[in-house]
């Protein structure tokens, strides 16, 4: 000890994410903010999902290793498919099951690797790992890439682990404000995206449902890692806390650097989309993204197209046909459209797009990797959320006046091309309303932007990583 500076050890982390990009992103981003400090981070996950990673910045090449874990196979999962962008969603449940058939593997991995593991940063998926890392002495972070607000709804672990109980025995229940939330919040289901996640509370072809999954991964934990800070949701931090009795501890919002995300420079896709966004004057341009994990129904993705059309606005959408569907922009939408919109349909280095001054808005799934990336640049977003947890997500950004939900059928999430085009007015072209939502989602950017506040989220996370392992 020296002037009451502690020496730090350098930890050996595994890291073991879900097979969903949505997942391994943030956790990679995570390990390349813990290898910086100097911490040796095992990453597993599967060999193709390992290859298509954004590349690992050379100076942090040495702490990180990938280390590629073959999936099992399965009859239902098309041949090379190995995330859940590469399949329907239908098929994700045998993605699960093939999963689970990673334990053996992964436990060997976990025994003989040297030098020898500290700690796991697991995912929901995983609910069997914890009992294996208790017995090799791994002590276990469970890392949620959910915001902690969308995470509360779900209600204590020992729930979830009833498969929901009687909270979920029917879509209406999920429409009503849970009672273990003792503050007024906007944290509701609509009844059509109630219905759709009801299925998560059921047994599926794995065996398990993947509410069980989350409750025994956070039961097993020691800790519980959030991809959040309190500058955003002090609250909801504090109550995940007493709703788990685990220490839970914010990383930051991991923030992607524009240079980090790879590719695009070799092919000049970036040059391409750069020179169409120069022809537009700033702030006017609507950049259009749907993830990678959801496919929206053929009749929603026509009336957006069409809403695209309607409102007359420039447009980049980023289009990636779905795995396994039949889903197509409607006849003649492009030839329409193209003296003053792009339809992308390579890989789109989204940041870098995000950060360009002629976005305007963010016409986004809600996905939680997504919002951060538009309220990182300070563009207001305009949400039409499909899945898991986007509406919880959409709803709780709404309230923060930092965007808006296209307007929808309650009973069967529909909506028209009227709707989405009277949003995009909205938003770039009421000079009333668009200036309430450019303020806010610049002030969430003075947050996710500011470097020095979220790294410091991360310098505590490597505090609590090196004290429970004294």
């Amino acid at each position: 000890v020296f002037w009451g500076v502690m020496e730090k050890e350098s930890l050996h982390i595994v890291v073991f994410p879900w097979l969903a990009f949505g997942h391994m992103i943030p956790f990679l981003e995570l390990s390349k903010c813990l290898a910086s400090k100097g911490h040796r981070i095992s990453y597993v996950s599967t060999p193709r999902n390992l290859q298509r990673l954004p590349k690992i910045p050379q100076n942090l090449t040495p702490f990180i290793s990938l280390i590629p874990l073959p999936l099992p196979s399965h009859d239902e999962i098309p041949p090379n498919a190995e995330s859940t962008m590469d399949m329907s969603s239908d098929k994700v449940q045998f993605l699960k099951k093939a999963y689970d058939g990673l334990q053996q593997p992964l436990s060997q991995f976990l025994e003989t690797t040297s030098p020898v593991v500290d700690w796991i940063i697991y995912d929901f998926s995983s609910h069997w790992l914890p009992p294996i890392a208790e017995k090799l002495g791994i002590r276990k972070a469970f890392f949620s890439t959910f915001k902690a607000s969308s995470f509360s709804f779900f209600g204590p672990a020992l729930n979830m682990m009833d498969d929901g109980g009687t909270t979920w025995a029917n879509p209406e229940n999920l429409t009503k404000p849970r009672e273990w939330i003792p503050f007024p919040n906007p944290i509701v289901y609509k009844l059509h995206e109630a219905k759709a996640i009801l299925g998560g509370a059921q047994k599926n072809a794995s065996g398990v449902s993947d509410l069980l999954r989350i409750g025994h991964s956070i039961n097993g934990c020691d800790l519980m890692a959030v991809r959040s800070c309190t500058e955003v949701e002090a609250e909801y931090l504090q109550l995940l806390e007493k709703l788990h009795g685990k220490p839970v501890v914010p990383v930051g919002l991991l923030p992607i650097s524009t240079q980090d995300e790879g590719g695009g420079e070799e092919d000049g896709t970036w040059q391409s989309i750069k020179d169409w966004l120069d022809k537009h004057r700033n702030g006017t341009v609507v950049y259009v993204a749907l993830g990678s994990e959801v496919a929206p129904p053929q009749d929603q993705i026509t009336e957006l197209a069409l809403g695209l059309e309607m409102s007359q606005m420039p447009f980049l959408w980023a289009w990636r046909k779905p795995a396994g569907g039949s889903v197509e922009l409607p006849d003649g939408f492009e030839e329409r459209t193209r003296d003053r919109g792009l339809v992308w349909t390579k890989w789109a280095p989204q940041p870098r797009i995000l950060s360009d001054n002629s976005v305007g808005a963010f016409l986004t799934h809600s996905g939680w990797s997504s919002i951060i990336e538009g309220l990182q640049f300070g563009r207001p977003l305009i949400m039409v959320p499909f899945a898991v947890d986007q509406g919880l997500n959409a709803r709780v950004m709404a309230a923060k006046k930092v965007g808006f939900e296209i307007a929808r059928n309650d009973e069967d999430g529909s909506f028209t091309r009227t709707s989405v085009a009277e949003s995009l007015k909205m938003l770039l072209q009421d000079e009333i309303t668009g200036t309430i939502y450019r303020r806010e989602a610049k002030k969430m950017s003075g947050i996710i932007g500011n470097k020095n506040l979220q790294s410091h989220y991360v310098d505590e996370f490597e505090q609590h990583l090196q004290a429970g392992n004294r």
